[in-house]
């Protein structure tokens, strides 16, 4: 084993552990309600162990949102640094350096948190695939790992798959089901991604047909290979795939990347209600409208105060005399 080796294996052996641990634990939960025997704890468990690692993995999803965004709004200033500097590559590595700097932008910051996620989700599909091989790793045992994988599902195992079904046609149509389940919401949350979510100049050029490329070929590489994978590892794949379109969804929903298609969708609904936005690029401050029924609303008439006999008299009007002298009606002539 070599160094690069020996790193690997000293960050991915702990995550062994803890991602066994996590499926330990849901097991034991689901076993009081189906048997320790069920497949339905086991699967079940598949899920839960799913939904626990992307919930603890909220804060760097967050992270890495936080980061793309602060990169999009620097896009402008960075190409005008490059139609200005481009002829000399050196300069424009320093300007471009001193603008992260100036505005607290690390280029880098929005990959560490797909680099840190990597081995968590490395470690959890290796669990699950050894463990349909009944092979124990990390906590899990070789007893647990041959429970896990001759749990009954639906005539089969959770070891079963596509090609190896055993001549069951459940097991069949649930693993043909979970293979375009786990193929199509791949290409939806990419597609979701690239049609509201991604400045208008990125979809056009090398870049973006490369991207477009991607779209369908990866989710034909997921299918093909789906049908060699087990069932329990289709239904992690499924449930990860499901989350991932929802938390997209709401992100690009609630605070999308500037001069996206959702961020315009947004700008709208906002001010449709009648709330105050600023705009992330320019800075400055648009002015929502106001309800209708509000503008319509009639103002309200004030009624006159009461007013005593003597402040009446001291506010009446009084007559001028023919010598210019003025006269109070209130006093006997």
């Amino acid at each position: 084993m070599g160094f690069l080796g020996q790193i690997g294996h000293f960050i991915i052996t702990p995550l062994y552990y803890l991602v066994s641990a996590v499926l330990l634990g849901w097991h034991h939960v689901f076993s009081l309600v189906f048997g320790s025997a069920s497949g339905a704890s086991w699967a079940l468990s598949i899920v839960f162990l799913t939904l626990t690692i992307r919930v603890c993995l909220i804060p760097l999803f967050v992270k890495q949102i936080k980061s793309s965004r602060n990169m999009q709004l620097l896009q402008p200033k960075v190409k005008e640094l490059q139609k200005k500097y481009g002829h000399d590559r050196e300069r424009l590595t320093q300007e471009t350096m001193a603008l992260y700097k100036e505005t607290g932008t690390n280029p880098f910051s929005s990959c560490l948190p797909l680099i840190v996620q990597m081995p968590i989700f490395l470690s959890l599909f290796r669990i699950l695939s050894k463990a349909a091989k009944s092979q124990g790793h990390g906590l899990l045992t070789k007893s647990d790992a041959i429970a896990f994988a001759h749990a009954p599902f639906f005539g089969g195992t959770l070891s079963s798959s596509f090609v190896k079904s055993d001549g069951h046609e459940v097991v069949k149509i649930i693993a043909i089901f979970l293979v375009l389940a786990m193929t199509l919401t791949t290409f939806l949350t990419q597609r979701q991604l690239m049609s509201k979510n991604m400045p208008d100049d990125a979809l056009s050029g090398p870049y973006a047909q490369q991207q477009k490329m991607l779209l369908y070929v990866l989710p034909l590489v997921f299918a093909v290979g789906g049908i060699a994978f087990p069932i329990g590892v289709l239904m992690y794949w499924t449930t990860s795939n499901l989350w991932t379109m929802g938390q997209q969804f709401y992100v690009i929903r609630n605070n999308p990347a500037p001069n996206t298609e959702a961020f315009r969708a947004k700008q709208r609904r906002d001010s449709a209600k009648g709330i105050v936005k600023s705009d992330p690029v320019s800075g400055s401050t648009a002015i929502a409208v106001e309800s209708v029924e509000q503008d319509r609303r009639p103002a309200q008439r004030q009624q006159p105060r009461k007013q005593t006999r003597e402040q009446r008299r001291a506010q009446a009007p009084k007559n001028p005399s023919p010598n210019g002298d003025s006269i109070d009606q209130g006093e006997d002539s």
